[in-house]
């Protein structure tokens, strides 16, 4: 996949543009702000062996904090609907004395968060002294479409609306919509 890459951007901010009805479902009540890697271990050792086998949503906030919760949670309902750095999905694997994130991704179809997010989430994770990949494992490029405003994820590095026949830019573009 071809895609450029912005310079550094930890000040980007995500707005929601997901379903509207999404915004009103409660905070989930496991969800963690992780303000320290004990806390981290805590909530994960808190999970049950089989939670612990699938991704986690994350987001970092606006002030640059990891914030973790159940994959099924939303996550604009983590964020109670406020901007972030990123979103996605993490999964953490314990290697001998401390956890470690195995896989990680920008896939949050409420925020479509760019690329250049990954800045932000491997902000948070260094300040936590957890260790990380060196960029997403799964990364997703959003784009909308100029032509029709539908939403796209880019595959096999085909810039084309699945909508119409429109060419999406090579440019992140969903704040301009």
């Amino acid at each position: 996949m071809t895609v450029t890459l912005s310079p550094v951007n930890l000040t980007r901010r995500y707005c929601y543009v997901g379903p509207a009805d999404l915004r009103s479902l409660p905070q989930p009540v496991d969800l963690v702000d992780v303000e320290s890697p004990t806390v981290l271990d805590r909530w994960l050792e808190d999970r049950k062996p089989r939670d612990r086998v699938e991704p986690f949503t994350y987001m970092v906030t606006v002030d640059g904090a990891l914030r973790i919760a159940p994959r099924q949670c939303e996550h604009v309902a983590c964020t109670g609907g406020t901007d972030v750095l990123a979103a996605g999905e993490m999964r953490f694997e314990y290697d001998e004395t401390t956890w470690a994130v195995t896989q990680v991704s920008n896939q949050s179809t409420g925020y479509c968060p760019d690329l250049d997010s990954w800045h932000a989430i491997a902000a948070a994770l260094d300040r936590l002294d957890v260790r990380h990949p060196d960029g997403f494992t799964h990364p997703i490029v959003f784009r909308v479409c100029p032509a029709c405003c539908a939403i796209n994820i880019v595959h096999d590095d085909i810039f084309e609306c699945i909508m119409c026949p429109e060419e999406l830019p090579r440019e992140w573009n969903l704040d301009q919509f």
